[in-house]
Parts: C-alpha cells; structure tokens; sequence
C-alpha cells in the first residue's frame, strides 16, 4: 500500500546571514592552507583547512534562491524533508536535494512551477451519446496547490494530467450529443457550452486531485463531426434549416391571408363566395410561399 506523504511547509535560514557566514569560513580555509603550507610543523593546519574547505564545496548546495510561484520540493536521503514555497534567498540542509519529476519541462534546477499553465489537448476522435463519430480538443487550465502529491503521488504531473484529460473527454463526450435534439430539452456538446465545460472541469478535477493539482478551467477548443460523416451531417442541419424557414414562411403567409380576407370584408370592399374566397387564398399563399418572384397577370374580365 502506498504511503500518503502530506505537505510540509519549512523556512529555511535567511540566505544573506548565511552567506556573509560562509564567506567567513572561506577565507578562514585559505589562511589556514596558506599559514599551514608556509610555516614548517603546521602541516596540520593545511589539512584542517583543505578539510573546512571540502565542507564548504559540500556547504555550497544548500543555498536555494526562489522566485515568485516558485516551490521547491526537497528529500534527505530518500525522505521527503519539506517544501520551501516563499519566493527569496534561503539555506537549508546541503545534504537534501530538490525532487521534480517533471523537470527539463521548463523548469530549471528542479524548481516546481505553481503559476497556471495550459494544456492544449490535440484533437482525438470520440463516440457521443448517439454514437456518431466526432473530434473533440480541450484547453485545460491548471496549476500544482499541493506540492507533495505533486511530485510523490505520481510518477510525472504533467504526463498525468494530460492522459487523464484524455480519459475525462471521453466520458463527457459519450454522455451528451453533438447537437441538442428535436425536442430540444437536453444538454449537447455544440449547444451549451458552458454547461459542458462545468461537467468537464468538475469530472477533471475529481481525477487530478490525488496528484494535487487545481483545475481552474476546462473549455472545448475544437469540436466538429468526423470527416466520414461530416458530409452527411451537414446536409441533415441544412435539411433541418430548409424545414425550419419553411414553417415560419407559411405560418406567415397564413396569417396575411387570413388578415386580408377580414380586410376586405370589414372595408366592404367586396363580397366572395366560397368559391372565390378558395381561389384567393390559392393566388395568395403561391405568391407568398413561392421560392422564386411571382410574374402578375391582369384579367380585365370576369374571373368566371
């Protein structure tokens, strides 16, 4: 069973007191090697100094220098020793060493990094809710809050993240569909985007919280239909908009011809039979509901 190791936060000494003492000893080591070598019978002397002046190589790997949102992660002999967290000049144990697993990724010396980063997940082909192919890509944006977890709880935080975003799209996306359906009461990836993000950032952090890392925001950066199918579903979603517009043409054509008829009749314009009144409707909506411009023609006789 794996040993849960909690964050410890230490001080350290202040990094200026200890270096005007260092300096101190560096220059008690070469008066003792020069007084040593130049006087016969304190050969001794010379070796005490070479001695306090392999201390003090040893002595130099304590001094640790911090910027802002810069931690340090330090072990003494294979033990986690403690985290230095505040950004300035500090010295601690020279036998302890920094611990980054995910050093060389920008961070230099082996410092962790607690400003936001990005993570900018490549496109991936998933499944939604009604099985249709799409490719989906997110923008996660992170940080490390809990610098122990980070480095021991986990093999590389980085690598970590970034395949559990992988897994964690694959469960939001497979819940909801591309689009919103007919009846329009339902979550879709392409239609309620904040909502999505929410469930994405909420299922992500669940995952990373063992690896002590705060989501701070997850958003959907590229979504669209596989390109075997992209084909097909644009004509359906212009099927679906030829559909659409058409209701509301004829909705309206209805309600003008409606409005002309009580027009004419309450004016007295003119009285029509059943007859005429079904030939005007007729006239009117193909006038109204017609894709291309009526050509007017002018009867000066009877309608009979």
């Amino acid at each position: 069973m794996a040993t849960k190791v909690e964050e410890k936060l230490i001080k350290g000494l202040p990094g200026g007191a200890a270096l005007v003492i260092y300096l101190v000893l560096v220059a008690a080591a070469i008066v003792m090697i020069a007084a040593g070598s130049a006087v016969e019978g304190l050969v001794w002397l010379a070796a005490a100094g070479a001695v306090l002046a392999a201390l003090l190589v040893i002595a130099l790997r304590g001094f640790k220098v911090l910027a802002p949102n810069e931690a340090a992660v330090l072990t003494f002999f294979g033990k986690y020793y403690g985290t230095l967290k505040r950004d300035g000049f500090y010295y601690v144990n020279p036998l302890c060493s920094a611990v980054n697993p995910a050093a060389g990724m920008g961070m230099p010396r082996k410092k962790l990094s607690l400003k936001a980063m990005t993570l900018n997940n490549e496109k991936q082909k998933v499944n939604d809710e009604e099985g249709n192919p799409i490719e989906i890509g997110v923008v996660v944006i992170w940080r490390v809050v809990d610098t122990a977890k980070a480095v021991f709880a986990v093999e590389n935080y980085s690598s970590y993240i970034a395949t559990q975003t992988d897994s964690a799209i694959r469960q939001v996306a497979r819940q909801y569909p591309y689009d919103v359906s007919d009846s329009g009461d339902e979550k879709s990836l392409r239609g309620s985007s904040q909502e999505i993000a929410n469930i994405l950032k909420a299922e992500l952090q669940e995952r990373v919280d063992m690896a002590g890392l705060e989501i701070l925001e997850a958003r959907i950066s590229n979504l669209a239909y596989a390109p075997e199918i992209a084909a097909a579903m644009l004509q359906r979603q212009q099927a679906a908009a030829i559909i659409a517009a058409r209701q509301k043409i004829v909705d309206g054509a209805v309600s003008m011809v409606d409005m002309a008829l009580k027009k004419l009749a309450d004016n007295h314009v003119c009285e029509l039979d059943d007859e005429r009144k079904a030939q005007m409707v007729s006239n009117l909506l193909v006038v109204l509901c017609g894709s291309k411009d009526a050509q007017p023609i002018v009867n000066s006789g009877s309608i009979y």
